[in-house]
């Protein structure tokens, strides 16, 4: 949960866990379960800096056209220490190996997320 809050912020995962108490059940099993396997499992291993981490997993989320995701680790990966030139490259790289328009509408979501987190 440490490192699911400092890559993510407070804000994000206290409405996270809000929202599945709300929901219950499956809901509640489901943040146990990303926390515990992509935060405590994953994030946590030491064989890749979470700026490396930030780089992968912006791409995948990218190629698999999970925009909300997307956005929210945009965010993610500023906290994680990329520059705004750094993600605007990842999209270009990703241009050629996934296709234009799909970095079209990620560069969309970039220029979004980034105006967020400035506001």
């Amino acid at each position: 949960m440490v490192v699911r809050r400092a890559v993510l912020g407070a804000a994000h995962v206290d409405r996270a866990a809000a929202a599945a108490a709300e929901a219950g059940g499956m809901s509640e099993e489901f943040q146990r379960f990303i926390t515990a396997y992509a935060w405590g499992g994953i994030w946590t291993r030491p064989g890749l800096d979470r700026r490396t981490r930030s780089f992968i997993t912006l791409t995948a989320l990218m190629a698999r056209g999970h925009d909300e995701e997307f956005v929210m680790h945009v965010r993610a990966a500023r906290t994680n220490g990329l520059s705004e030139a750094e993600i605007g490259e990842l999209v270009l790289q990703c241009a050629i190996y996934l296709g234009v328009p799909d970095a079209n509408h990620a560069l969309r979501l970039v220029r979004s997320a980034l105006a967020e987190g400035e506001a």
